[in-house]
C-alpha cells in the first residue's frame, strides 16, 4: 500500500509536520527503516535513532519534543502504541486482499457446506460435511474443517490448521497455523487387573467466542463431555496445550508453552506467563497474574492474586523465599564448617 502522509494521518487522526506529500508504502524499525517506511517512537531509549533514520515517516507522541533536527515527516498522535497496532492491522488487511482469492481450484468443498459472502479458501483446504463459514472469513492453504464445524464472520486461518468435528468458533477470531482444535482429550481408564489403560470416548467438542487469537502450534483439546470453552477476547500464544473441559474466562492472556489440565477453570482478565503449569480441576479467581515457569496445584481464591514458584505462592514470598534458597548451597557449607569446629 502506498500512502501519502496526509491521508494517512487522515485515517490515524494524526497531526502533521513536515511533508504531507511524502510517500510511504511500509512499517518497518526505527532501526532499521528505509526511505517509504513508516517507524514509530515510543521508548525514549530509542530516541537517538530518530535523527539518523531514514524513515519517511516517523509516529511520535503529541508532547514529543526532538531535542536536534529531525529529517521525516513526523505524524503526532494522542496514544503512539495504540496508533502502531492499528497501523499493522490496515497493512495486514491490505497484504491479505492482494493475495486472496475466492475459492481455490485446488479446494475440498463439500456441496452442503455453507459458505458466507466473501469466503476465501486456499489450495488443498478442506471443508467437510454440514460445516458453516462466516462472511469474510479468510482460510489459508492445508485448513481442515471437520463436520458439523462452525466458524463465525471475518476469521482469519492460517496453514494447516485443523478444527475437527462439531467445534464452534465465533467472529473475528485469529487461529494461526498448525493449530489443533477439538484433538481427543487425554481421557483413559486404567483396568487394576491387567495394567491396560482403556481409552474414554470424547464426544463434546470446542467453543471459542469471537474475537480470540490462537498463537502456531496450540492444541485446544474437545471435551469428554459438554464443552472445552474460550471464552471473548482470549489470546493464547504459540505452543500452549489446553486440555479438555477448561474453561477460559474473558481477555484472560496466557503466553507460550503454558499446560492447562483437565477441568481447570481460569477467570477473566488473567495474566499467565510462559511454561506455567495448571493442575486438573483447579479454579483461578479473575485477574489473577501467574509468573513464568510456576506450578498452579490448588484453587486461588484471591481476586488479583500474584503469584509465583512451583508449587506457587504470593510472588513477594516467593521472591523473599528465592533470596534463601539460592544462597542454601553456601549455608550448608558454613554449617558444616561449624559442626566441624564444635566437634
Amino acid at each position: 500500500m502506498k500512502i501519502t502522509a496526509a491521508k494517512l494521518a487522515e485515517m490515524i487522526n494524526a497531526t502533521v509536520e513536515g511533508d504531507p506529500n511524502v510517500i510511504i508504502s511500509a512499517p518497518a524499525k526505527i532501526e532499521e527503516a528505509g526511505p517509504g517506511s513508516i517507524t514509530f517512537l515510543a521508548n525514549p531509549l530509542y530516541e537517538h535513532f530518530l535523527y539518523d533514520t531514514a524513515a519517511s515517516a516517523v509516529l511520535v507522541g503529541n508532547d514529543f519534543i526532538p531535542k536536534q533536527a529531525v529529517k521525516p515527516t513526523l505524524l503526532r498522535v494522542a496514544d503512539v502504541y495504540g496508533t502502531v497496532s492499528n497501523l499493522l492491522a490496515v497493512y495486514q488487511q491490505d497484504e491479505a486482499s492482494q493475495t486472496r482469492r475466492a475459492i481455490s481450484a485446488h479446494a475440498a468443498v463439500e456441496d452442503n457446506a455453507t459458505l458466507g459472502e466473501d469466503v476465501r479458501i486456499g489450495k488443498f483446504s478442506v471443508v467437510e460435511e454440514n460445516a458453516s463459514i462466516g462472511s469474510g472469513t479468510v482460510i489459508l492453504d492445508q485448513v481442515y474443517v471437520g463436520p458439523n464445524v462452525t466458524i463465525g464472520k471475518n476469521c482469519t486461518i492460517y496453514p494447516g490448521v485443523r478444527i475437527l468435528r462439531d467445534c464452534v468458533l465465533g467472529d473475528n477470531c485469529i487461529v494461526h497455523a498448525n493449530v489443533v482444535i477439538g484433538g481427543d482429550g487425554f481421557g483413559f481408564a486404567p483396568d487394576m487387573a491387567t495394567g491396560v489403560y482403556n481409552k474414554v470416548p470424547q464426544v463434546g467438542n470446542v467453543i471459542i467466542e469471537s474475537d480470540v487469537e490462537i498463537g502456531a502450534g496450540t492444541t485446544v483439546d474437545r471435551a469428554t463431555m459438554g464443552s472445552t470453552i474460550i471464552r471473548k477476547g482470549v489470546k493464547l500464544d504459540n505452543l500452549i496445550q489446553i486440555a479438555h473441559n477448561v474453561e477460559i474466562g474473558e481477555n484472560t492472556v496466557i503466553a507460550a508453552l503454558t499446560g492447562v489440565a483437565g477441568s481447570a477453570k481460569i477467570g477473566a482478565n488473567c495474566r499467565i506467563g510462559g511454561q506455567v503449569g495448571i493442575a486438573g480441576h483447579t479454579v483461578m479467581h479473575p485477574g489473577t497474574q501467574v509468573q513464568a515457569q510456576s506450578g498452579i496445584i490448588a484453587n486461588i481464591k484471591e481476586k488479583g492474586a500474584k503469584l509465583g514458584g512451583s508449587p506457587h505462592m504470593h510472588y513477594p514470598d516467593y521472591l523473599r523465599s528465592y533470596a534463601v534458597f539460592k544462597n542454601l548451597p553456601e549455608l550448608i557449607r558454613e554449617l558444616r564448617r561449624e559442626i566441624k569446629k564444635l566437634k
